[in-house]
């Protein structure tokens, strides 16, 4: 994340903000898991999932100070920017965040 001001604290606001445990083979649903046991992965870090958005040119900031709110002990988690301002996707094979987890 830029460690710059708040310019970017108030663009990134609007972005779609991406848990580890939303990606964790090892929660349930109930726990908080948004995407397929087969295709998460076991305990995800917010590294792994920020060099995954820069592998497929997205925009985004890793925020390691915010913890899950069911779980306070899990913290950090990665904001992504899916649209522009004018609404068009920045990358259009990836529209979403359910397409972007399952990518």
């Amino acid at each position: 994340m830029d460690g710059g001001g708040g310019d970017l604290r108030g663009t990134i606001k609007k972005w779609n903000v991406i848990y580890p445990v939303y990606l964790n083979s090892k929660k349930t649903v109930a726990e908080g898991r948004r995407i397929a046991a087969a295709k998460a992965c076991p305990d995800p870090t917010c590294i792994e999932i920020a060099d995954c958005c820069s592998h497929l040119k997205i925009p985004h900031a890793v925020e390691l100070d915010k913890a899950y709110p069911r779980d306070f002990f899990q913290v950090g988690r990665v904001r992504v920017q899916l649209k522009k301002d004018d609404g068009s996707p920045v990358n259009p094979a990836i529209k979403t965040r359910m397409k972007m987890a399952n990518w």
